[in-house]
């Protein structure tokens, strides 16, 4: 197959979205398809455009991938307004950038979300080659927003932008998302059952946890023995963050244990801010990905905080390799959702916004280490079992296969 996809995020982008359509394209191409991708310049987490990267629209060829390269407007401290002309400049940008993607006709255009705006654009591209659109919700971004507080507006506005949402997810013959819980939510938006697709993210196979040593990163940030509770990602609203910062002081009167809190983003200044004074609470930027496996180890606990009602909305992709790593997660989810189901078995899930219970539950696992090695098993079995990078291609591949042959019909 010849797949195009678009989407705004792409490598060197070394967490979050991109690091998935990265995946998905090179894995693609190990297995025989040509891929071409329409992409935006290199900006997340840090919200700012990547040193050394060429102005204008770019094209490379990177591990066997076509990637085409548009420039967007980043804004330093996203708003929702902001965030708003951010990914509509990328899709006015892919849009001129178009033309050139379409000289060889694509078998299917794959595209993600976040950005939905940019999705008319890839509908225009597949329509006018006449071949299947298939739209990947990594997480639903104007839920997402009210639920925030990055949009704010009554329910006339909310109602507007959901009808928005509804008709641009009604361009796409596909509409794959995450977790059961959002492929429950495209049900309720009237996406037919057929159309419906679970497309995982996975964990990341190149990390190699079976020869982890977290002793050098002990060293560097003068951990000594102290038992680490991490927390590592892209550091925005959605996350809720400052309920660790209450945790940490909560606990601080506690030696053994320090709270590590590894990432960018627009909102890291304020929650150092927040921790200023707090002697158990360590700020550092993301690690490089060769030595991720070494730096995952370094957790007890991984932290997984989510603010109330976003847990439907996302499944962070940070918990595929939490698991992976063999350590147990407190989350912040409530009964029944997504993030819940994934935790439970795991770790401890905690009451969100209960800053006191994230604190028990951290205090908990520290000191029952039976209880840390029992749920750490159970992570790394679980990340076997459900996130398989290998395993969740080969099932996709199948799939593309079957629209491809469908459309031909």
């Amino acid at each position: 197959m010849r797949v195009l996809i678009l989407g705004l995020n792409y490598a060197p982008e070394p967490v979050g979205i991109g690091a998935y359509t990265t995946g998905l394209a090179e894995a693609l191409v190990a297995r025989g398809h040509e891929v071409d991708v329409l992409a935006g310049k290199p900006y997340y987490p840090q919200w700012r455009a990547y040193e050394g990267q060429p102005k204008g629209r770019t094209r490379t060829v990177e591990n066997g991938v076509s990637i085409t390269r548009v420039p967007h407007y980043i804004p330093a401290h996203p708003s929702g307004a902001q965030r708003i002309a951010h990914h509509l400049s990328f899709a006015v940008s892919a849009n001129y950038a178009s033309g050139p993607s379409l000289r060889k006709r694509p078998d299917l255009v794959f595209t993600v979300a976040p950005s939905l705006l940019s999705v008319p654009v890839a509908a225009r591209i597949a329509r006018k080659a006449g071949v299947p659109l298939w739209l990947h919700i990594q997480d639903f971004e104007v839920e997402a927003a009210f639920a925030t507080g990055l949009i704010k507006g009554g329910s006339g506005a909310a109602g507007m932008a959901r009808k928005v949402e509804n008709r641009i997810i009604g361009m796409a013959d596909i509409v794959s998302t995450i977790s059961p819980q959002m492929c429950e939510r495209l049900s309720v938006k009237g996406v037919p059952a057929e159309r419906i697709y679970e497309l995982r993210n996975w964990s990341n196979a190149a990390f190699d946890f079976s020869r982890a040593n977290s002793s050098a990163y002990r060293r560097e940030w003068r951990l000594g023995d102290r038992k680490v509770a991490l927390y590592s990602g892209n550091i925005a609203n959605k996350q809720g963050l400052e309920i660790l910062i209450e945790a940490a002081r909560l606990l601080h009167d506690r030696q053994d244990l320090a709270f590590v809190i590894c990432g960018e983003g627009p909102n890291r200044q304020r929650l150092a801010a927040l921790a200023a004074g707090l002697e158990n609470v360590q700020f550092h930027d993301l690690q490089p990905s060769e030595r991720m496996a070494d730096f995952l180890s370094l957790a007890h606990v991984h932290l997984l905080p989510q603010i109330v009602g976003a847990a439907d909305l996302v499944l962070p992709s940070k918990l595929t390799n939490m698991l992976a790593s063999g350590r147990p997660v407190v989350a912040t989810a409530e009964a029944g959702t997504g993030l819940f189901d994934e935790v439970d078995g795991c770790g401890l899930n905690t009451t969100p916004g209960d800053a006191e219970a994230l604190a028990e539950g951290i205090a908990r696992l520290a000191d029952d280490e039976p209880l840390r090695a029992e749920l750490g098993a159970n992570a790394r079995k679980r990340a076997a079992e459900r996130w398989s990078q290998a395993a969740i291609i080969d099932r996709l591949e199948a799939r593309l296969k079957s629209v491809q042959r469908k459309d031909r019909a």
